[in-house]
């Protein structure tokens, strides 16, 4: 059984407000079985999978959940990275893949930021990316102990944990604006609706960055999926 399919077909109808009983009717099905396949209790035969394929005007691929974009567009990488636990050096096409997907899903982000109108909002998705690299950094250049600490102002003992604290308060605060909650003197999403996202809109408000986006989330649910499988 596919989980991603009756997930997908289930978005797919509820972002373009279609009724399950008028999605069932144009499919020619009862809604009964509808709900079955949207539930992932059935599973559809070949014929079906194209019709609501067509319907939806999207790849059979995409509701299989085999590419994370409904019409295909990818970033003519071959295969997405997949960890395979042999700890083998990645090539330079994945490295390049890997920084390409998150640059491009960190512009989208700051795109959604100005696009909410929230100076909270703008400012802690900056602080949290910014401080989250930082420490990412000092990490690496602690990898040399003749690396000088003099580049720094803040003391090693201290850098990370204070920045844990930083990103932490971020995070809240971009929480509450996006909840629509004023917190001290932050402002907040006035208007939620600016943020209304759906797959067709990603393709079409950000041409440039939204197959980044779609891979950078398929590659990390599957990573997660993968993890906790090993739990």
């Amino acid at each position: 059984m596919n989980s991603d399919f009756s997930r997908i077909i289930t978005l797919q109808r509820k972002e373009r407000h279609i009724s399950q009983k008028q999605a069932a009717f144009d499919l020619g099905i009862s809604q009964a079985l509808l709900s079955h396949y949207e539930k992932g209790i059935r599973e559809c035969g070949l014929s079906f999978l194209v019709k609501i394929a067509d319907y939806y005007n999207v790849l059979c691929d995409y509701l299989l959940g085999r590419t994370p974009e409904p019409e295909g567009k990818t970033l003519n990488i071959e295969d997405i990275p997949d960890d395979d636990g042999n700890n083998r050096m990645p090539s330079p096409e994945i490295i390049n893949f890997n920084r390409k997907i998150i640059n491009n899903s960190i512009s989208m982000l700051f795109s959604l930021a100005q696009k909410a109108n929230s100076i909270t909002l703008i400012k802690e998705v900056s602080s949290y990316l910014m401080l989250s690299v930082y420490k990412l950094f000092r990490i690496v250049y602690n990898a040399n102990p003749n690396n000088d600490q003099k580049l720094f102002k803040i003391p090693k003992v201290i850098a990370n944990d204070s920045a844990n604290a930083i990103i932490s308060m971020s995070e809240a605060d971009i929480k509450a604006a996006s909840s629509g909650i004023r917190v001290d003197d932050n402002d907040c999403i006035s208007n939620s609706e600016t943020l209304y996202i759906t797959t067709a809109t990603l393709s079409k408000d950000y041409p440039q960055y939204s197959s980044s986006l779609l891979n950078l989330i398929k590659v990390s649910e599957d990573r997660i999926a993968k993890t906790r499988k090993k739990k």
